[in-house]
């Protein structure tokens, strides 16, 4: 047999055919060392003693039942087996079966191990895509660990057979299998890192001594993995940064006096947040590097008044500013603000959006090219090609994590080297920030403006409607208004839309004539959503029915109750963001969290979360530690690939040595010029393919 060399094509190792090999390619897997480093995203656990009364969700478990009934459709999507054990029973649910004619093996009464993670649906425990092998009536399992591998067009048991194949090859001496280590020996020293050899022996075949260490990642072989892929996402956002030092912007002058004659028209005073948030960008400003900076604020922190003064800092310098949002409703909100406030101090400030006609926007664009326009604010249409600036020295966007990133590069490139302003109204826990914002200085704001009212939440299951229905007309007859709002179906948009429809008047008949109801939702015309906004600022609109499309932005001082139905459904961060649509006025404020009969009590619980808490920071962690990070809308818009087996939040200490082991590299070397980070630039270059930015 010929010798066997790390860069040997997959088909000449043991098990490996063409169809096989074909599937490792889709992967990006074509040699025998990239095949060692595809590493199990979990591990069974053999020694069974699981039953399932003892089940709970979210746990990875393997257990031992027999089948007690059998549902398979080939016209169905829907497949399913029923097994028990002496405890209990628990449905297995299949909504694509691995091959054709997979349930033709099972039987009433034949003996299973089922492997999978259990889930909760309509309040009842539930596997989802388990595994299942029929085992022999007298089977004795061996205790083990079982490598568990992403998913393949080809089974689990095949790709354990081919391992162990590479894992023999790798073993045998007559072979030349030389493995490049890509972390430099001073760093594996200096943050306890094991070599990678070390790590591939024992990573696919774990000691079953281990396996409660294996099992909850926690192996020295786990976190030398998960270390290395934190290490290139940091090793990403250090050298981002260091580039980012070396660009030279405009340095602004001081427009101290414009500022403190702003401040003083405005009749009240910065809070302390406020200013040292302000003044940390002013630093920036007035410096001779770009700035890129995040600023995050809670919901009614003030950081729109904070960019406001960061733009007109700009604009005095007779530079141009632009701010991105990302809906209609939130740049008419912006632009109203911004327009009068401006206006008398001279500037000229623009709207932007797709809803305007095609001969207004050619006059806008002919303005922001000429130089006129000082501040434009607007949606994606601020990116399109023919959107050209005179001087644009301050790019700015809100609520980034709606954007792509290739829409805030299109924006950036809008000029040369512009300072760079990101803000938020969603706070970001810490583990996120590192993840997503690590090549940006950030900005805090955690204090409230004075006069702020605290909202009081209430969460209820739907029974009690009728009572919250009469509290909505109390509040109304008082002269109030509220806002009843609806989530999205993400399986259908027209379901959404039918949804909001329907519920709107079932409410109309439900209320009193009097009380004048409108609807709002992301498919209405421009026209007709400035109409309905419009209305309910003149209070001739008693009740908003929404979608989430006043999410952000809306300020209706008189509006003091919200009515959030399904709340179940929604993050308890986004929850936080549409309560902050009320407590804006004089008066006392409300926000009911309505959660449907399906719910299970872990969703009506977690919804509780914000009857005892306002902080946006601490509902930010909860909503992370309970959601879990690949459902975090910073991550999906961030461009960062997804992990291979890190976890921010399992991991979040392994994250942090990541982090500072990678921008202590980069200090000591900037380009990855020295021999000794030769292996790392050449294995950071390949992994860097996978960010979008």
């Amino acid at each position: 047999m010929p010798k066997l060399y790390a860069d040997t094509n997959l088909q000449y190792i043991k098990g490996v055919g063409p169809k096989t090999a074909e599937a490792f390619y889709e992967k990006g897997i074509t040699n025998l060392e990239e095949l060692l480093q595809f590493y199990p995203r979990t591990y069974e656990d053999n020694r069974i003693a699981t039953k399932i009364a003892s089940l709970k969700p979210g746990s990875r478990v393997s257990l031992i039942a027999e089948i007690y009934s059998i549902q398979s459709n080939s016209h169905s999507r829907r497949h399913e087996l029923i097994i028990q054990d002496s405890t209990g029973q628990i449905s297995c649910s299949f909504f694509r079966l691995p091959y054709r004619g997979y349930f033709n093996q099972f039987q009433r009464g034949f003996k299973v191990k089922v492997s999978g993670t259990v889930s909760i649906y309509r309040g009842k425990l539930q596997f989802n895509h388990p595994q299942v092998s029929l085992l022999k009536k007298d089977e004795v399992l061996e205790d083990k660990l079982i490598s568990v591998y992403p998913e393949l067009s080809i089974s689990s048991v095949k790709i354990r057979s081919i391992m162990d194949s590479a894992l023999e090859a790798f073993n045998n001496k007559e072979n030349i299998i030389t493995l490049k280590e890509v972390l430099p020996l001073w760093l594996q020293k200096e943050f306890n890192i094991l070599d990678l050899q070390k790590t591939l022996l024992n990573i696919h075949k774990p000691n079953i001594k281990d396996a409660e260490d294996f099992l909850n990642f926690k192996t020295s072989y786990q976190k030398r993995i998960i270390f290395e892929e934190f290490f290139y996402l940091q090793l990403h956002l250090a050298l981002k940064k260091y580039g980012m030092i070396e660009q030279k912007s405009i340095s602004m002058k001081k427009q101290t006096k414009l500022v403190n004659n702003f401040l003083d028209s405005l009749g009240f005073k910065l809070t302390d947040a406020q200013a040292t948030a302000f003044n940390e960008i002013e630093s920036d400003l007035y410096g001779t590097k770009v700035m890129h900076r995040l600023l995050q604020g809670d919901v009614g922190s003030g950081k729109t008044l904070v960019a406001l003064l960061s733009v007109l800092t700009v604009i005095a310098n007779g530079y141009q500013a632009v701010l991105m949002v990302p809906t209609e409703v939130l740049a008419k909100q912006h632009f109203k603000t911004a327009f009068s406030i401006l206006k008398k101090l001279g500037f000229k400030t623009e709207l932007l959006t797709g809803s305007i006609k095609a001969k207004e926007k050619k006059q806008i664009v002919e303005k922001l090219s000429s130089g006129e326009i000082d501040f434009c604010i607007g949606t994606h249409a601020v990116i399109q090609s023919t959107v050209k600036f005179k001087n644009l020295a301050l790019v700015i966007v809100d609520e980034q994590h709606r954007f792509g990133v290739g829409q805030r590069n299109k924006l950036h490139s809008k000029a040369c080297n512009p300072h760079f302003l990101v803000m938020t109204a969603t706070p970001i826990p810490r583990t996120l920030s590192m993840t997503v914002y690590g090549d940006l200085d950030t900005s805090v704001l955690k204090e409230k403006p004075k006069g702020r009212q605290p909202i009081i939440t209430r969460a209820i299951y739907e029974n009690k409607k009728d009572k919250v229905w009469d509290f909505v007309l109390k509040q109304i007859t008082a002269g109030r208004q509220a806002y009843i709002i609806y989530p999205l179906v993400e399986e259908s948009e027209k379901l959404d839309l039918q949804n909001v429809t329907d519920s709107y008047e079932k409410l109309k008949n439900i209320f009193p004539k009097s009380v004048k109801l409108a609807l709002l939702h992301g498919r209405m015309k421009s026209e007709e959503k400035d109409q309905v906004m419009k209305k309910l600022e003149n209070k001739e609109i008693d009740i908003l029915v929404s979608t989430t499309v006043i999410e952000v932005g809306i300020d209706i001082p008189n509006a003091n109750i919200i009515v959030i139905e399904n709340a179940e459904r929604f993050g308890l961060a986004q929850l936080h963001q549409l309560r902050g649509r009320v407590g804006r006025g004089l008066h006392k404020s409300y926000c009911v969290l309505i959660s449907s009969f399906k719910s299970s009590k872990e969703s009506f619980d977690r919804t509780r979360i914000l009857e005892n808490s306002d902080d946006g920071f601490f509902i930010a962690e909860e909503d992370l530690n309970l959601r879990g990070p690949g459902d975090m809308s910073g991550l999906r818009q961030s461009g960062i690939p997804d992990f291979k087996m890190a976890n921010i939040i399992r991991d979040v200490l392994t994250l942090k040595e990541a982090r500072l082991a990678a921008f202590k590299l980069i200090k000591k070397d900037p380009k990855l010029e020295l021999l000794e980070h030769q292996n790392l630039k050449s294995a950071y270059k390949k992994y860097s393919k996978n960010f979008i930015a």
